[in-house]
């Protein structure tokens, strides 16, 4: 199982990234696929997952309305398109995979994670 994060960056308050999160070693239909970000001197928390089975997703209150999460089984990849991005969005992103299709995927119960990538908001 492996799990590749990419596509951060540095962008100004307002601005758009997307992230990709490519997967191998498994197939995206049968797991929940959760990204988290832990921002500098904070804990790691849960951003957004996308269920394997039927793709319903869920997001923190705090990227609402902001982000959106997607996938694309046929290249196995994840990708969270993070729009209006503030200051308080700066950290370093993961991708995640549960043992399980646990969904929600709560953070304890992560099996698997994929390198970070560093999103950086300038204001």
């Amino acid at each position: 199982v492996q799990l590749q994060a990419s596509g951060g960056g540095l962008v100004q308050a307002g601005g758009s990234l997307r992230l990709s999160c490519a997967a191998s070693g498994f197939s995206l239909d049968y797991y929940t696929i959760g990204w988290f970000r832990q921002a500098p001197g904070k804990e790691r928390e849960g951003v957004s997952g996308i269920s394997g089975t039927d793709g319903s997703t869920y997001y923190a209150d705090s990227v609402k309305g902001r982000f959106t999460i997607s996938r694309d089984n046929a290249k196995n990849t994840v990708y969270l398109q993070m729009n209006s991005l503030k200051p308080e969005d700066t950290a370093v992103y993961y991708c995640a995979r549960g043992p399980l299709n646990y969904y929600p995927l709560p953070i304890d119960l992560v099996a698997y994670w994929g390198k970070g990538t560093l999103v950086t908001v300038s204001s």
